[in-house]
């Protein structure tokens, strides 16, 4: 009995097993653009991956629930062998790095754990041999390997550079000695003219050399470094940063050109300007920022530090775009400059949630965490308080304006959708469901309403009685959170926490099309004008431009 696990024991990893599930490691052919092969091992989280120098091995380190290191052909798509990645008394291991030379050899590090293994095929085994550092104890981010292994280095998360040598196992130096990088070496990369490219956590590139690794050159950039790559010789590199930027850095000149960039946060909107889909506007966390659709560039950004913008919406005429923050107010934008032309203050109690605007670009209705619903007058130097609306009892999800601006639908957390009347100002009709209504459109003939929200049902009502005409299953698990119609009101689009796009026909009330893409819940989507393009953003930061499925 001494050595036997009990039959909970057993039944509670399983369980566990079940919770965690096992990772894949996704192969592709690059050039081909293809998935060659799916290799699952590893239990919960995977941290590394890593190439031997001639293509022949892939190294794979497991997360802290993991903890082992596997080999894995790459010609016969399976794994030779594994081991644990650190010994018992220290930390995981995080990072790892091959071999420039022999295809036999690579360095795990992580938490107080720095290891060289060297496979042995013909016995399907690895082995590690500790490195010795001495008295320094150090957390490792990132690793290097020198062109002819001679070196590799680590950056630690104290700030510092560690260089070891792979055939000792010993410590050769460390530095800098005064100013450290600011939020540990996130990545490094070993040049082929000798030197080193170090990325700090604090964005800030350097190009340096050992033993006094002090900058030679140096350049700041936007969000933590990631990930260093070189191209050829490394007379051009690319880096990736943690705000979701990709620069190409040119290293005679070090100046940043950005090639690509998205929203880091969740997306929480997405707003067409009226007549056109050439271009677009999301708002993010701190930022809006306004897209050219057909190439996906950035055109402007505009950056309100430490506040959300919940909802943005363009005027009618095109000479503003209105948003809604979290701090109460409602900020009002140049769309061609980022100008800042008006700020309304204490919209809202609890933040602002949503906004929408008239056509005819005289006033703005606001929602807000309170519920109140807010109808302000724009006039050219003024921003005047029309009437609040005080029915909701949670927070306003989506605003929607009739073409003739004298009704609006507002839609609810509190399990209400309230038609109001813009002239008399009052409400007009209430819908009541047991959900918390997350989207609401106008049918274009505007005398029926769709809402959906997190009973993940789609239902059609009455605007002049608000009684239910039907009602859909619109997703089979999670919440409905975006929901747009088109012009003709022929088809509608739907997404939410099933990561899917789909394309309802109105009249039979079937989905006709479905779109795979996201890999976070689907915040907002909506039909680009002139039905050229569907357009939906998500919790993890993505914006997928999707083709409409029907000829406009």
């Amino acid at each position: 009995m001494d050595n036997q696990i009990s039959p909970e024991a057993q039944v509670a990893e399983l369980e566990l097993d079940a919770v965690i599930g096992f990772n894949d490691i996704i192969l592709w052919d690059y050039k081909k653009r293809e998935l060659i092969a799916r290799l699952s091992l590893h239990k919960g989280k995977i941290e590394a991956l890593a190439f031997s120098p001639n293509d022949l091995y892939l190294v794979s380190l497991g997360g802290p629930d993991d903890g082992s290191v596997v080999v894995w052909s790459i010609a016969k798509r399976d794994a030779i062998c594994g081991s644990p990645a650190a010994g018992l008394n220290v930390g995981n291991a995080t990072t790892v790095v091959f071999s420039r030379c022999r295809d036999e050899m690579f360095v795990t590090a992580g938490n107080g754990t720095i290891r060289v293994w060297e496979l042995d095929l013909p016995n399907r085994k690895i082995w590690p041999t500790e490195c010795q550092t001495g008295q320094t104890k150090r957390i490792v981010m990132s690793i290097g390997m020198a062109d002819d292994d001679s070196f590799f280095y680590l950056g630690t998360t104290t700030g510092d550079i560690l260089k070891m040598n792979p055939r000792t196992k010993l410590l050769a130096d460390t530095g800098p000695v005064k100013d450290k990088f600011s939020l540990g070496v996130s990545a490094i990369r070993c040049l082929k003219m000798g030197g080193l490219l170090v990325g700090s956590g604090a964005g800030l590139l350097v190009f340096c050399k050992s033993p006094s690794y002090k900058p030679i050159k140096k350049l700041q950039l936007q969000g933590g470094i990631t990930s260093i790559t070189l191209r050829g010789e490394g007379h051009q590199f690319f880096v990736g940063t943690e705000e979701s930027h990709i620069y190409r850095i040119n290293f005679t000149d070090f100046k940043e050109t950005l090639i690509a960039t998205c929203h880091f946060e969740a997306v929480e909107d997405i707003v067409f300007p009226f007549g056109t889909a050439e271009l677009f506007a999301t708002c993010a966390k701190k930022d809006i920022r306004v897209w050219h659709t057909s190439s996906n560039r950035e055109l402007l950004r505009i950056t309100v530090p430490n506040m959300t913008c919940h909802g943005i919406d363009f005027m009618r005429d095109g000479r503003s775009i209105i948003s809604a923050w979290d701090d109460g107010k409602i900020r009002a934008f140049a769309p061609e400059t980022g100008r800042l032309m008006y700020v309304i203050n204490s919209a809202h109690r609890i933040g602002v949630t949503a906004i929408a605007t008239t056509s005819d670009c005289k006033r703005v209705i606001s929602g807000g965490g309170e519920g109140e619903v807010r109808v302000w007058q724009i006039g050219c130097q003024t921003q005047k308080l029309e009437e609040a609306l005080k029915e909701h009892k949670s927070s306003v999800s989506c605003i929607r304006v009739k073409k003739n601006n004298e009704e609006c639908v507002t839609a609810s957390t509190d399990g209400t959708c309230i038609i109001w009347d813009l002239v008399r100002l009052r409400r007009n009709q209430m819908i009541l469901a047991n959900t918390l209504f997350q989207c609401v459109c106008y049918h274009p003939e505007e005398f029926q309403i769709i809402t959906s929200g997190t009973d993940r049902k789609i239902a059609y009502w009455e605007v002049f009685d608000g009684s239910v005409i039907r009602e859909l299953e619109g997703s089979l698990s999670g919440s409905i959170n975006g929901m747009d119609i088109t012009q003709e009101g022929v088809h509608f689009v739907t997404g939410g926490n099933d990561h899917l796009v789909k394309v309802w026909d109105y009249n039979e009330g079937e989905v006709t099309h479905v779109g795979v893409g996201h890999s976070g819940n689907i915040m907002r989507i909506r039909i680009s004008p002139g039905n050229q393009y569907i357009v939906s953003v998500s919790a993890d930061g993505a914006i997928l431009r999707w083709k409409y499925p029907y000829a406009s």
